[in-house]
């Protein structure tokens, strides 16, 4: 993993220039203005990354420009180098083919995720679907029900949507007492984000007719574990999407081929994959997925449950658990990811002690509503030991909590739609590790929650 690191003289060359007279500290411990990283690109108004050296002679060619390269591929693949950008899978101890696999966030740039490594949670393993012989079935609570092909389905109009899908059980591990030592992705890596193409779900509802009466659309999926899961009607006629596509190309087997559900901000569980059969209801079938799972026992004794919208959250992706500053003190770019449900972030701060100041991070282009946001903010490192957080807010006004908000408000039993703020310590070596902000906990043993998932 690549940390962007300048050398501290060529930031006192930056901080000092007659050019920059505006940049100064942000926020405490480090954090700089994060118009920086605005001012004149990566040369930074005009100052160098990297020192001048002297060169004694003209570099020998590398072996691989006195050879023809490879020849045309049928689909192209990463190259060799990069074999450790991959998911991390964990499948359950107890029911083969059960389980998920992680997004390498801290190895991603930019806010759309390959196909190849969104995240994954499956409950009976992933069926091999031929798409000639799927249909979607819409009945029930309509006026003409409907039988549609793949190949029928392909001929509507079709939209995109860049959006994220996150697993209500994503980061849950946070609820522990005990801080994890996974590397960020492999803790907070079951969301990813993707350019989504298909067709309105409303569209085909309403060539269905819906009655008055059905508040509520039962989907189920084509897996042998038959997923099924209670959706409000108003989601599914509003922004909901039957997918086709992922990133231009069509589903893989393991994100839903040929046909998924899409729900822009709502529980990964919602999504159903391999989508079968919707049926128009009055009320929810209060399926597994929905009661004993996917509900939480709150302090008060009561339960939560139909949690739909994954509230705001961010992530500091690098430096982030288990990478060193091993260049030194200088200057690094804090770079992570945000995305609310609720619709657009529209501010990402940074703190580097330990919520004692914070300062606005930058927010890349472009801002979507319900998709990965990127920040970036420049921190001059100055060798001591560091706390790194991020705290997003949406337009909504929301804002992410803290971790001791999150616990006195959701107790210890919590499981899901954990959104509490992540926080990074620097140690003087430069190596990086998860902590808990307060430590403070209240008594009992850890919930052995390690997997991210139900």
């Amino acid at each position: 993993m690549y940390i962007l690191y300048i050398p501290v003289n060529t930031l006192l060359k930056i901080l000092t220039s007659a050019n920059n007279k505006s940049l100064h500290l942000a926020a405490g411990n480090g954090l700089l203005d994060r118009r920086l990283f605005l001012q004149g690109g990566l040369a930074l108004g005009g100052a160098p990354l990297l020192a001048a050296t002297t060169v004694a002679a003209t570099p020998a060619r590398p072996d691989w420009m006195n050879r023809p390269g490879e020849p045309f591929s049928h689909y192209g693949q990463p190259s060799p180098h990069e074999s450790e950008v991959a998911r991390f899978a964990s499948p359950n101890r107890v029911w083969r083919n059960n389980g998920v696999s992680w997004t390498p966030l801290h190895r991603l740039e930019g806010i759309i995720t390959p196909n190849g490594l969104h995240y994954e949670r499956h409950h009976n393993g992933v069926p091999q679907i031929d798409p000639d012989a799927h249909q979607l079935l819409v009945h029930g609570l309509v006026r003409q029900p409907l039988f549609v092909s793949m190949d029928n389905l392909l001929r509507y109009p079709l939209r995109s949507q860049i959006c994220f899908v996150e697993c209500g059980g994503n980061s849950n591990a946070g609820w522990n007492k005990t801080p994890s030592r996974a590397e960020a992705g492999y803790f907070h890596g079951l969301v990813s984000c993707s350019e989504w193409t298909g067709v309105p779900l409303s569209v085909i509802l309403t060539e269905a007719g819906i009655d008055s009466t059905a508040q509520w659309l039962i989907a189920d999926g084509a897996d042998a574990f038959a997923m099924n899961i209670s959706i409000p009607m108003a989601k599914a006629m509003d922004d909901a999407m039957l997918a086709l596509y992922q990133n231009g190309e069509r589903l893989r087997p393991e994100n839903g081929y040929p046909l998924r559900l899409i729900l822009p901000g709502w529980e990964g569980v919602l999504n159903v994959k391999w989508l079968r059969s919707l049926k128009a209801a009055a009320h929810p079938i209060m399926a597994r997925n929905e009661t004993a799972r996917y509900t939480e026992l709150l302090p008060s004794g009561k339960a939560r449950m139909f949690t739909f919208t994954m509230e705001a959250k961010s992530l500091i992706t690098s430096p982030s658990g288990g990478m060193v500053l091993q260049q030194g003190p200088g200057l690094y770019q804090v770079t992570g990811l945000a995305w609310s449900g609720r619709g657009r972030i529209t501010q990402v701060e940074v703190s580097a002690d330990g919520g004692e100041t914070w300062a606005p991070a930058a927010l890349q282009e472009p801002v979507l509503p319900k998709a990965f946001t990127r920040f970036r903010i420049p921190w001059q490192w100055d060798g001591a030991p560091a706390i790194l957080q991020s705290r997003a807010t949406d337009e909504t006004g929301y804002v992410q909590p803290e971790r001791e908000q999150l616990l006195a408000a959701r107790g210890r039993h919590g499981f899901y739609h954990y959104n509490a703020i992540v926080t990074w310590s620097v140690d003087k070596a430069g190596s990086v590790s998860h902590v808990y902000a307060a430590q403070q906990e209240q008594s009992g043993a850890d919930l052995g929650i390690d997997a991210g998932w139900d």
